[in-house]
């Protein structure tokens, strides 16, 4: 017989396939030594002090790292480790072997890594396993551990074994591919064999299947090293609560500043992840600023893409208006690397029959001789941006001043959740695993208050405002669909509509911001938006500069980033990691 049998071990899920039933039970009693038989730490230690750490960041000015709590009150760190003890056993953080791949590894960009795979200096699998050594070596000190990863892959070394088997075969690789380099997903998008949980209590044990954006990835030969924390539910859960927490994860904190600056959210984990060297690159979405938001406060380049370049089918959903994936990564370059491994069309998303042309994106010599930039005139008192733009006019850009001040409608987030309402509800139909009790956002409130304290520390205003539109749509269906509609036609036309007026009135080829600003009217106005690095503030603190450009626009943004990077470092690791 040949049969495969799923085999639940604490919150990991792996599939032992075996010629009998005596070698699946051999496997089993293996992989359970393993777990006895662990010596290294996998958690915090005994006495770490998280009500010191709580202390300092209640002295915080900004209000919103006045946190509760930092670990995940429903979920043990020494989890993520399960399936993965004799990779980090094998590789100690103060070996010659972790120091020796530390050098080769960290920082290193998607083409340099595959130059040394080339040159025999270095395999797939030995950086998969870095990066896993990495991951735990941060993750379990006191003073480092930035709570950015909810699960990693058990099979992820395998992985990227069979990519070094494939290019031993003679496979070519392009000198940028993301071929068997490890990235990680942000857990509300799919991948068999680890729960796709968006950092729910309510999700813990959703084992969905693949995401479409994922089945492109792992066609590609992408290594997916495991799932980034997130802000709960994408951040459209709670008000007035932390970015970057969820219950599942803990609160994620920001390398640059680990209890000095927010991590911005709701891609939280990708963003910190990736700055603090846990991976290649990261995959993140946004629906209103999700992708920009940590990647600025993290100082990384953040690909925002128009909604329909990427399919979302699999992701657990906001609104499928606005709703899109996107990479998050180092260098621009490797934030292309990603967003073309992803390409693919998907008739199952609704936004998809607006892709009318190839939208992978190059990496080239770009001219930027007269793309007009506006540069909203407010933001001449940041020095950074205004040096970030004298290099581009340098190069042949045309800086064009605007004045920006787009509306700011109440409407915008009952739209949102009035699709997230009906949106939700298709995803649970469809990819919810049948371990998830809930089907509806009422089940999801009554699961919540069961258990506030752990579930839903900071409340879950979001969810019961959505609670009272769904009992509406469910009353008159009609009248609820009609109500979506009536919203959608709004702040599609008042927000994105001032965009694209401003675009029109100035005739701008893309539109200068700082960090996440304007990222509502770009949502409304399906106006894809890359942020690089600009600089650092006084304190330390990152800066991105913002780049709008209209829908279908990625390649302009691209060149526009490149040029810039191309410039000069801008980009500095964080100092403690």
């Amino acid at each position: 017989m040949n049969n495969g049998v799923k085999v639940n071990v604490g919150e990991v899920t792996t599939i032992l396939r075996g010629s009998n039933v005596g070698d699946l039970i051999f496997a089993l009693l293996l992989r359970l030594s393993l777990f006895a038989t662990a010596t290294l730490s996998y958690a915090q230690s005994a006495d770490y002090d998280e009500e010191g750490d709580l202390a300092i960041l209640a002295s915080n000015e900004n209000a919103r790292m006045h946190y509760q709590r930092l670990t995940s009150p429903l979920r043990s760190k020494s989890a993520l480790w399960q399936g993965l003890e004799s990779v980090i056993e094998a590789l100690p953080n103060d070996s010659d072997d972790y120091r020796r791949l530390e050098k080769l590894v960290l920082e290193k960009s998607a083409a340099q890594l595959q130059s040394q795979v080339s040159q025999g200096t270095l395999s797939y699998e030995e950086i998969t396993r870095f990066f896993i050594a990495r991951i735990h070596a941060i993750e379990t000190d006191d003073e480092r551990y930035l709570n950015a990863i909810i699960s990693l892959n058990p099979l992820a070394v395998d992985a990227a074994r069979a990519a070094d088997d494939e290019r031993k075969a003679g496979k070519a690789v392009p000198p940028d591919s993301l071929f068997g380099l490890p990235i990680l997903l942000k857990d509300n998008v799919g991948f068999e064999g680890l729960p796709t949980t968006a950092g729910a209590a309510a999700l813990a044990a959703n084992y969905s299947r693949d995401a479409f954006v994922t089945g492109r990835l792992k066609a590609n030969g992408v290594i997916i090293l495991g799932k980034a924390n997130l802000s709960e539910w994408a951040y459209f859960f709670c008000t007035g609560c932390p970015s970057g927490y969820s219950a599942l994860g803990g609160q994620t904190l920001n390398p640059y500043g680990r209890l000095e600056f927010n991590t911005g959210g709701s891609s939280a984990g990708s963003g910190a992840a990736i700055a603090g060297g846990f991976a290649v690159a990261a995959v993140g979405t946004e629906t209103s600023g999700s992708i920009l938001s940590p990647s600025s406060a993290n100082s990384l380049v953040g690909l925002k893409p128009t909604t329909g370049s990427l399919s979302r089918t699999g992701v657990v959903p906001i609104s499928s208006t606005l709703d899109t994936v996107g990479p998050m990564a180092r260098t621009v370059r490797d934030a292309v690397a990603l967003f073309n491994a992803m390409t693919g069309f998907d008739r199952a998303d609704t936004a998809m029959p607006r892709l009318t042309e190839d939208l992978t994106l190059l990496v080239r010599d770009a001219d930027l001789s007269g793309v007009r930039l506006g540069f909203p005139v407010a933001l001449a008192s940041e020095p950074l941006i205004v040096a970030a733009v004298a290099k581009l006019e340098e190069a042949g850009a045309v800086v064009v001043p605007v004045e920006f001040s787009p509306p700011d409608l109440y409407e915008e987030v009952q739209f949102m959740g009035a699709e997230m309402v009906r949106d939700l509800a298709e995803y649970l139909k469809q990819f919810a695993s049948d371990g998830v009790a809930i089907q509806t956002l009422r089940d999801l409130q009554a699961y919540n208050l069961e258990n506030r304290s752990e579930r839903a520390p900071y409340g879950q205003a979001l969810v019961d405002q959505m609670v009272d539109f769904e009992s509406f749509f469910q009353s008159d269906a009609q009248a609820g669909a009609g109500e979506i509609a009536r919203l959608k036609q709004l702040v599609v036309s008042e927000v994105g509509g001032y965009l694209n007026g401003l675009f029109s009135q100035h005739n701008l080829d893309a539109l200068v911001r700082i960090n996440n600003s304007g990222a509502s009217a770009g949502a409304f106005a399906n106006y894809p938006a890359l942020t690089i690095p600009a600089g650092y503030r006084e304190s330390g603190q990152p800066v991105g500069i913002t780049f709008y450009a209209p829908s279908f626009q990625e390649q302009r943004l691209v060149d526009i980033g490149l040029t810039l990077e191309a410039s000069g470092a801008i980009r500095q690791p964080p100092a403690n990691y």
